[in-house]
């Protein structure tokens, strides 16, 4: 039996309405949305999202959740009536899930005063019986508040990107290689007027770079002539933006001035890597790159921030917490089991998701109260 998150008992589901956002009125938006448009068995929003926390986190099947509708007195509905209202109901969730995150301050300070520091990540999600990436989430994760404030639902065509979740004044946002693409990163500096920095790491063939006197900039040879020590190397260079079309969409083929850090990995690391390398190369019969290799033995980030301020060893000490992404990602898998998908439409499949959305920015909320009293 499928067995999951379990919904609050009758009593307790009106605590959990009041950890939605006060302004939210769930029948206004219902029927904005069109997920409910004639009175019938299910005629309010509240209802719905009950509805949709059942089917979803719940852990209900179809026919499950038509029963539980009928015992708790919700409405009687089929197993085809319950999939025909979440359909419907898809608008409805995604406005649920943008409201509450539109409600969120941002957190505290995080190494630097005044600056909120944000993580930047996607994962991947697959139907029942689908050998390949079928949905990815994008999110990015406020690390002074420890919780999510950008969620976005695609389909595996949806690609990563930075500047996915509008940025805000005084942000750092972090990234790791799929990260690393300067049209994205000049979008997310534009976005912000230049408010808002980045941390990402890079790979050594992801940007064209040019030194601040325009000469070609060559990493692999730089990566050379480091000394065989630990200390972090730096220096200012500008990435090309929009190379291979200079149209404004792209960038125009504007420069996006940056900051390198280099960092040499302890051998047992960049051996490590070099073997997870030449495993991934057999495995697509490809012939490994022997740059690649050389690019292996370092930590090699981009970022926006001035030297002043941002010593070399703190930006890297930051880049380390985007661990906490991962195992927020790993409390939707494990505990929420998102990646648990048991529809076979796209419409079906998003109306679950966001249903596991919302119970996870209910559960982000709660935990705040924890972190508040925490020592």
């Amino acid at each position: 039996m499928q067995n999951t998150a379990s919904l609050p008992p009758a009593d307790r589901f009106e605590d959990l309405l009041r950890r939605l956002p006060t302004h939210l009125d769930l029948d206004a938006l219902a029927r904005q949305t069109k997920a409910i448009e004639r009175n019938r068995e299910i005629d309010s929003g509240i209802q719905v999202i009950r509805l949709a926390l059942a089917r979803g986190p719940g852990g209900l099947s179809l026919s499950q959740t038509a029963a539980w509708a009928t015992m708790l007195g919700l409405a009687e509905m089929s197993d085809p009536g319950v999939k025909y209202r979440l359909d419907k109901a898809v608008e409805f969730l995604e406005a649920v899930v943008a409201c509450q995150l539109a409600d969120q301050a941002p957190g505290a300070a995080v190494r630097w005063a005044g600056r909120t520091l944000r993580d930047a990540d996607g994962s991947c999600f697959r139907e029942r019986g689908s050998k390949t990436t079928d949905w990815r989430l994008h999110a990015v994760f406020d690390l002074g508040r420890g919780g999510f404030t950008h969620l976005e639902l695609t389909d595996k065509h949806g690609a990563e990107a930075i500047d996915r979740g509008a940025p805000i004044p005084g942000e750092i946002r972090l990234g790791d290689r799929n990260f690393g693409r300067a049209t994205s990163l000049h979008r997310f500096r534009q976005q912000s007027d230049d408010q808002a920095d980045f941390i990402v790491r890079i790979g050594w063939n992801a940007l064209s770079l040019i030194r601040l006197d325009g000469s070609a900039f060559d990493l692999i040879t730089h990566l050379g002539t480091l000394p065989p020590d630990m200390t972090p190397h730096e220096m200012l260079l500008c990435a090309r933006v929009g190379v291979l079309d200079p149209s404004p969409a792209f960038g125009g083929g504007k420069l996006l001035p940056l900051r390198l850090i280099i960092r040499r990995k302890t051998p047992e690391a960049t051996e490590a890597t070099r073997e997870t390398l030449r495993r991934e190369a057999s495995r697509k019969q490809k012939v490994l790159d022997p740059r690649s290799l050389v690019a292996a033995e370092f930590v090699i980030l981009a970022t926006s921030l001035p030297v002043e301020g941002y010593p070399a060893e703190e930006v890297l000490a930051v880049y380390r917490l985007r661990w906490q992404i991962e195992l927020a990602f790993k409390r939707l898998k494990s505990l929420l089991r998102m990646d648990r998908i048991p529809t076979h439409t796209p419409r079906a499949s998003r109306s679950w998701l966001l249903a596991h959305l919302i119970m996870a920015l209910l559960c982000d909320d709660l935990s705040q109260e924890f972190l508040e009293s925490s020592p």
